[in-house]
């Protein structure tokens, strides 16, 4: 080669070179978002987060430590709710504060990798802990909440960065946190508020700068975003937060946010929808949502008031699951851990009850989509569908056993090569078609021994017509 063929040769390639940089240039500026709506929300959704189905809540804080009428129990308090007066009456000195709660919240059983495994064994793909509730005691050692935050007073140890690192370190799930904009008794959020939100000290003081911190220090994958609806998302600078979540965060590419970002938002804006707590459509939506289901059935922290009958059992948990799966949602399960730092029995064994069911069924749940029938009108049996190279797989989720000894289904149209399986039983069923549409499939007599679940039943139905 010789010297002008060699720089010829240099001068395309930096001109190649040069190219490729623009254009990546290029693409990385055209997908920027901008604090606006419509740009957030022509993001799309990472898959990771359709694929998961289940996640689960955790609400855990100063609260937990009354552990009495769970989350709310400080507002409720100072509202003047007379069963609280009581018990406080009843159970402490006269004077005592909400804050002198917090030098009993010292979780000194809390052990982290015991959680993580727990949750694993639940078959959830996600955590969402809550960092700051309402009550505005943070649950890491924040620069922005001096001698209210776990740090500083009770447990002294970081209960957002121990749970992280052992989710992260002992697990496939995901590690989300919950933070609550506002906080009900802070003075400069009242103040704010008293002005009718026409200043903005809180957010720029406090709410703010906490948002960006817990993103920074432990890379939350989810951001679920609540106490949003006294004032507009322009007042919380919401937008301009999300922009830089999915533009410049350590998270930007995996990171999701719900729909709680200021009032008027909920149901309509954001990364995925809630629409309210226990938002269970049965209905398909036309964009994905998630259902904060509790499992206690009225209240979010742990109580110690709670009786048997206030939990949901495995059985109703799981019918709900398959509900909201069916309709596109993922379900977000809460547990409320006590102020000791432990999993109470009763929602440790609702969370290996679920992860067993789901060992079971796992192949109708992850990655699944809805059908193109949701509920069966013939029986109690919800359906989700998988693509895969040789077809698609329907699953149809039994909730109820029949009493006679066939299950008719009304939506499925049966091909001459269909075949039906029971996931966790080996075997085929036979079955009958019906006109004009609906399979009768004919129950096997299963020994107790072989039946693969008590709760709910997932059957496996190949090439289909429909």
């Amino acid at each position: 080669m010789n010297i002008n063929q060699h720089k010829s040769r240099k001068s395309n390639m930096d001109i190649y070179s040069l190219c490729f940089y623009l254009c990546c240039a290029y693409l990385s500026a055209a997908q920027r978002y901008e604090p606006t709506w419509e740009s957030l929300e022509s993001r799309s959704l990472p898959s990771w987060f359709d694929e998961a189905k289940l996640g689960i809540f955790m609400h855990w804080g100063v609260f937990s430590v009354p552990s009495y009428s769970a989350v709310w129990f400080w507002n409720n308090w100072k509202n003047g709710n007379k069963d609280i007066n009581n018990f406080m009456k009843r159970n402490y000195r006269p004077g005592y504060t909400y804050a002198d709660f917090a030098a009993d919240f010292k979780t000194e059983f809390y052990d982290p990798k015991r959680w993580a495994a727990i949750l694993q064994a639940s078959g959830a793909k996600y955590v969402v802990l809550v960092s700051k509730h309402h009550e505005g005691f943070t649950n890491w050692p924040s620069n922005y909440s001096w001698n209210w935050n776990s740090y500083d007073t009770g447990p002294h140890r970081d209960l957002v960065g121990e749970l992280a690192t052992a989710v992260r370190e002992t697990t496939d799930l995901r590690f989300g946190l919950y933070h609550s904009l506002y906080e009900w008794f802070n003075p400069l959020y009242l103040k704010d508020k008293g002005n009718n939100f026409t200043t903005q000290n809180f957010v720029k003081m406090k709410t703010m700068p906490e948002l960006y911190e817990l993103v920074n220090r432990y890379k939350p994958e989810v951001i679920w975003s609540d106490g949003d609806w006294e004032a507009s998302d322009s007042y919380w600078m919401s937008k301009e937060f999300i922009a830089w979540l999915y533009n410049d965060s350590p998270v930007r590419d995996t990171v999701v946010t719900n729909d709680r970002w200021g009032r008027g938002d909920m149901c309509h804006h954001g990364g995925y929808l809630t629409c309210s707590d226990r938002y269970n459509p049965k209905t398909l939506q036309k964009r994905k949502f998630e259902n904060p289901m509790t499992i206690d059935k009225n209240h979010w922290g742990s109580r110690r008031e709670a009786n048997i009958e206030d939990f949901y059992t495995s059985r109703e948990l799981i019918s709900t699951f398959a509900e909201t799966i069916s309709c596109g949602g993922n379900m977000l399960m809460n547990v409320g851990p006590t102020s000791y730092g432990t999993i109470q029995p009763i929602y440790e064994e609702r969370l290996l009850q679920f992860g067993k069911w789901m060992k079971i069924n796992e192949e109708a749940i992850y990655k699944s989509k809805p059908w193109t029938t949701q509920q069966d009108n013939a029986t109690n049996a919800w359906y989700t569908m998988k693509k895969t190279t040789s077809g698609t797989n329907v699953y149809a989720i039994l909730l109820d056993w029949p009493d006679k000894n066939y299950l008719y289904l009304n939506a499925p149209v049966a091909s001459s090569s269909t075949s039906i399986t029971m996931l966790g039983y080996s075997g085929y069923f036979s079955y009958s078609k019906v006109q004009p549409s609906g399979i009768n499939i004919i129950l096997t007599v299963i020994s107790f021994s072989k039946i693969p679940s008590t709760d709910a039943w997932v059957f496996k139905l190949t090439d289909l017509k429909n």
